[in-house]
């Protein structure tokens, strides 16, 4: 299993009303905890452009448990429970308050996709050979 963790502090703009983060922000933090789980392997989505593979999201599931709020600090807690075979991955994602409470818990489904070809095609084998240690 391979996890990593990120902070974001819930700015105002990504609030509603009631000073809640707003809903569709959360798929946002998915994503910048995806990008960063990523670079602390050592490896970047912009290398994985460069190669000319896109990462496309194909499925979304969260499940909300206590809302964030303005200026909370939020730890994104981003997991592969699997090591990705073929041209699909996984990624798990729990957002926690500063009191370590769980707030929202996430599921989010890629594909490795070669927009030249316009097909799917298998992870970079730098990133499998950087992930292949946590899954031994």
């Amino acid at each position: 299993m391979y996890s990593a963790e990120t902070k974001i502090r819930v700015r105002y703009g990504e609030t509603d009303q009631m000073g809640y983060l707003y809903y569709g922000f959360y798929a946002l933090y998915y994503e910048v905890g995806r990008a960063e789980a990523i670079r602390e392997l050592g490896f970047t989505y912009r290398q994985m452009e460069e190669k000319g593979i896109m990462m496309p999201v194909v499925e979304l599931n969260a499940k909300y448990f206590r809302p964030a709020q303005y200026d909370d600090l939020v730890t994104v807690r981003t997991i592969l429970k699997e090591l990705p075979e073929g041209s699909k991955i996984q990624f798990h994602s729990e957002l926690y308050n500063e009191n370590n409470e769980l707030l929202n818990k996430g599921v989010t489904t890629l594909v490795f996709y070669d927009p030249v070809k316009k097909e799917k095609t298998q992870m970079p084998a730098e990133l499998l050979d950087k992930l292949k240690p946590y899954f031994g």
